[in-house]
């Protein structure tokens, strides 16, 4: 991840790498403004500006040849109005900065993602998620949100304004957001499990009955030939009390202490298993803040279908596991509930993701990932935003039912492309929209 701790005033030094090291950011500098003024000055005086949360990214969303901007400098705020259910939060803030915050105020968010280490707009704008058939991506909870836009003005979006389904998930594409409002709920405590060796047949046969078993489910597997390596079953406490979990459960093996995702792994960086109860933000990622998961040596894919394609998805990917295991570190399949959001991966449709965490080979990973896109191409799979896929524009305007409509909101907020880049011009072509509307920046 990139530390902003040494940043200070308009202008840092220019960024070097994302998180996992495949990124070398080709920005002039790096900005960290301290107020939104400030902020909208850089903005209205760049030619090519883009957005920089947490550098988790592993492909090029958030690149550009002119300036990168950091809101991790902005005001830190957390402003919780009790009576709608919502806090309005400063854009740069982690998840793992939050979620304390709304803890100690009897408050919580449906879910959180694998890591509370990421910014709080970075995640919201490119469609990451947790796991759980009735949990939406984190994206789902935003209300409002405020972002600058290209001539440094500032716009505010709620829930039910005609543009703001295409502006949550915008890959940056429409400004710079520097607040959101989002969805709570009452503060709950969870209990987490880990079972080992689940078998392929009883996944296959029972799909629906595996990912509901608690609150939150998360599958591990290495793609080898043979059972599941590990369920992770994160079960919300309730009025009832604690439980305990069966020694064997669908043929899998309760584990007999911590686990970490990858086998053989330290599970010391993992949030607490073995049924021991604790609040919300505390056992809904899989790792704990006060750790760094793992060094960024990784590359990460994934892919969505629906779920009602899941085992016929999972059957497909499991007839090229010998292309898949001997570049994987370890493969994850969890649920997301659709949602209306112009780009999310789950818009429109109950979603099961493949996640897919490789060894650090670009050019080998390349050609695997061309071949599970083949696979998955008859339940049109679609890509996760921040993540190394090759899925070309013309099937993504097919799988993303608002491809259009989001290419056009993106000519109506910036049409002379300030926003644009790289990632952005070839993703969204904007095409015959003319010369200036295709620029790359």
């Amino acid at each position: 991840m990139i530390d902003h701790s040494a940043d200070s005033g308009t202008a840092g030094a220019r960024p070097q790498r994302n998180w996992a090291g495949n990124i070398t950011f080709g920005a002039r500098q790096l900005h960290t403004p301290a107020t939104v003024a400030e902020l909208q000055s850089i903005v209205a005086a760049g030619s090519a500006v883009r957005a920089l949360g947490t550098g988790h990214s592993f492909n090029t969303v958030a690149d550009t040849h002119g300036d990168l901007i950091s809101v991790a400098g902005l005001p830190r705020s957390v402003e919780i109005d009790r009576k709608a259910g919502t806090a309005t939060v400063s854009a740069g803030l982690r998840f793992g900065e939050l979620t304390e915050t709304l803890h100690r105020s009897g408050f919580a968010l449906h879910n959180l993602g694998s890591l509370p280490h990421i910014s709080v707009a970075g995640a919201c704008a490119t469609g990451t998620h947790g796991s759980g058939v009735d949990n939406r991506s984190l994206a789902g909870a935003v209300r409002a949100l405020e972002l600058v836009t290209a001539d440094g003005s500032t716009v505010t979006l709620q829930r039910g304004d005609a543009e703001f389904a295409g502006a949550v998930v915008s890959l940056g594409a429409l400004g710079i957001v520097t607040r959101l409002t989002l969805d709570l709920v009452p503060a709950f405590d969870v209990q987490q499990w880990v079972y080992e060796g689940l078998p392929q047949e009883q996944l296959l046969g029972r799909f629906d009955d595996v990912m509901s078993e608690a609150y939150s489910v998360s599958l591990f597997t290495r793609w080898r030939d043979g059972p599941i390596d590990q369920v992770w079953l994160k079960q919300r406490v309730t009025a009832d009390g604690h439980r305990t979990a069966p020694p064997r459960w669908l043929g899998a093996t309760l584990a007999d202490g911590p686990r970490h995702p990858v086998p053989g792994m330290p599970a010391k960086h993992c949030t607490p298993q073995q049924g021991d109860p604790g609040p919300w933000h505390a056992r809904l990622p899989h790792f704990r803040l006060e750790f760094t998961p793992s060094n960024g040596e990784e590359l990460q894919s994934e892919y969505f279908v629906a779920r009602q394609d899941a085992v016929a998805a999972y059957e497909a990917l499991d007839r090229i596991r010998e292309r898949i295991a001997p570049l994987l570190q370890i493969g994850e399949i969890r649920t997301v509930a659709a949602d209306d959001l112009w780009l999310s991966p789950a818009q429109g449709m109950d979603a099961v993701a493949f996640h897919f965490t490789w060894v650090p080979d670009t050019a080998a990973v390349t050609p695997v990932l061309a071949a599970i896109e083949e696979a998955l191409a008859p339940f049109a799979a679609r890509p996760h935003w921040g993540k190394v896929f090759t899925t070309p524009p013309v099937t993504l305007r097919t799988v993303y039912r608002h491809y259009d409509d989001f290419e056009r909101l993106t000519h109506r907020f910036d049409p002379t492309g300030t926003f644009r880049n790289e990632f952005l011009a070839h993703h969204f072509p904007r095409t015959g929209q003319g010369p200036e509307a295709i620029k790359a920046g």
